[in-house]
């Protein structure tokens, strides 16, 4: 077997390595759940089996990791509900939706508007307006966001579709806000895990009392040019777009720090794209790819922001003085604290 180099094998077991990984699988997620809609499954099906598999499966790490202090659960209760609600099982499933109407790389564009919501939220709440790089990648991504929806084209963008899109980045929204707070008593793995299982719940209750419809199938799926039994693109959407990309996210979280490794996981829309093409034989049009840079280049200008903000507020950019501190840490990003787990797209 042929060996790898010893730079290859630092690169890959490098924090770096690990996050590009994560994006890796996080972006099959579309991918094989399409492939599950278009061979009969429902968007609620393919969100319930997702979170039932990954949650049994993180449960094993997660239980050792609370190392007997159950009272963590009962004390961080509310975030995990919320997280496993919103920030999970809405999410996912208004994801889904927009993925049955929309090519892959298009839903997902319209759910990385998170962070323009949240920039457009603050400003209207607090009445005071962004600094110039958070508002200039407000425009840039609005911008993107018209030329993804490509108004003037021959091909009609389907407007539900968009709308599921626009809620799932709604939803993902509220799940920073949810888990900006300062919170080190809860493992991120626990609440991972947590988070699942609650959602996995909410599915299924939603399910049994017919407010969502479930129809599963046990037709074979299209995965480029294979035909696989159904349990194929369910494996994949459990072990590779949820179980791995969990532990891989939280491990180069880890080692890079979650603002580093948020920038870097806006290469996750890159893979989804790549993925759609060769699973689904999907790709946005041209004019739908440009909106699509002009989208992640308007949130890297967003999050470049956000790491300057304590920078000026620590009085360490040149030209900020002790004396302006306090009012530098007023315009300070109200999320700037690192959020302990990355959603699952």
């Amino acid at each position: 077997m042929r060996q790898l180099s010893p730079y290859r094998r630092g690169f890959l077991a490098s924090g770096l390595g690990i996050a590009l990984f994560s994006s890796a699988v996080f972006g099959t997620s579309g991918s094989f759940a399409k492939a599950l809609l278009e061979a009969g499954w429902s968007p609620g099906a393919a969100v319930t089996a997702r979170l039932t598999g990954a949650a049994l499966i993180l449960a094993v790490p997660a239980v050792p990791a609370l190392r007997g202090r159950w009272h963590q659960l009962r004390a961080n209760w509310i975030t995990i509900v919320l997280f496993g609600l919103i920030g999970v099982a809405a999410c996912q499933l208004f994801y889904f939706n927009a993925v049955a109407r929309l090519s892959v790389g298009v839903a997902l564009l319209l759910e990385y508007l998170a962070p323009v919501i949240i920039v457009l939220w603050l400003w209207a709440a607090s009445r005071r307006g962004p600094r110039a790089l958070t508002l200039g990648g407000t425009l840039l991504s609005l911008a993107g966001l018209v030329l993804v929806l490509d108004l003037t084209g021959t091909v009609k963008v389907d407007l539900i579709g968009v709308l599921w899109g626009m809620a799932a980045a709604v939803c993902l929204a509220m799940y920073f806000f949810i888990t900006a707070k300062e919170n080190d008593s809860l493992p991120p793995i626990v609440l991972a895990s947590g988070g699942l299982l609650v959602g996995a719940a909410a599915m299924w209750l939603a399910g049994a009392t017919g407010l969502l419809p479930m129809a599963f199938s046990t037709a074979d799926t299209r995965l480029g040019p294979w035909v696989t039994p159904w349990w194929v693109p369910v494996g994949g959407l459990i072990v590779l777009g949820t179980v791995l990309a969990y532990v891989s996210g939280i491990r180069a979280a880890r080692a890079l720090g979650s603002k580093v490794a948020s920038f870097v996981s806006l290469t996750e829309v890159l893979f989804a794209v790549v993925w759609a093409w060769l699973l689904l034989g999907e790709l946005p049009g041209a004019i739908q790819l440009l909106g699509g840079v002009l989208i992640i280049g308007g949130v890297i200008l967003v999050r470049l922001d956000e790491l300057r903000a304590p920078a000026v507020a620590a009085g360490t950019i040149p030209g900020t003085t002790p004396a302006r501190r306090p009012a530098a840490a007023k315009v300070a990003s109200p999320l700037g604290h690192a959020n302990d787990v990355e959603p699952v797209p």
